[in-house]
């Protein structure tokens, strides 16, 4: 079942290329099959870094896309350290809804929630919550729920450039856990900017 599953991002990932006119790199594979194996696995927790320019968020938009393909119930939170960060990710994956050739049915004729901060795809009735949405790290989060949390380069030199600002933080990322939904995904993207990084101890929070 892992094996088939796996296969099918894949072939997500390599169609989107396709479209692209472009040809799918070996590491874009290997990070597809560290997200699928995060979202799969227990304990669900996982810790995305890469070079710089190596395209692992692109991954990760194809990544969530191709999840709401398949699932198109699932709902998703992109936190970042500013909410114009978020709003990037969110961009990114709508674009790839509306050019993917398998997703054309997930694209709604009424788009009152398709935009730059949240989007919601065409799946069953009776979900609150759009199927992506973003917030700054400090944006309000009460009340949301998620399936899926990525945390897209939380860390920045202006989150983390004192102890103080260092804590809250955390502090703030301990509150995601009220958030996700049993058995739920969190996935941390970013490099890190300080030595007492948050990315040390992401997985454990």
């Amino acid at each position: 079942m892992k094996t088939a599953m796996i296969t099918e991002f894949y072939s997500f990932l390599d169609e989107w290329n396709r479209v692209l006119g472009l040809q799918t790199p070996a590491h874009h594979r290997q990070i597809m099959e560290f997200l699928y194996g995060v979202l799969c696995e227990a304990p669900h927790r996982g810790l995305l870094m890469a070079f710089r320019h190596s395209g692992k968020s692109t991954v990760v938009g194809v990544f969530v896309a191709c999840v709401l393909y398949l699932r198109p119930q699932t709902r998703i939170l992109i936190l970042s350290a500013e909410s114009g960060l978020a709003s990037r990710m969110v961009s990114h994956i709508r674009h790839i809804l509306e050019n993917h050739p398998w997703c054309a049915h997930l694209v709604p004729q009424n788009k009152k929630e398709w935009a730059s901060t949240r989007i919601t795809v065409n799946r069953p009735i009776g979900i609150r919550e759009p199927s992506v949405i973003c917030q700054g790290l400090h944006g309000n989060i009460t009340g949301l729920r998620a399936d899926i949390i990525i945390c897209d380069d939380v860390e920045v030199p202006n989150t983390s450039n004192t102890p103080q600002k260092r804590e809250q933080m955390r502090e703030r990322l301990r509150e995601l856990d009220f958030i996700l939904s049993p058995n739920g995904a969190m996935i941390y993207i970013g490099t890190p900017h300080t030595h007492d990084t948050i990315y040390r101890t992401a997985d454990d929070d």
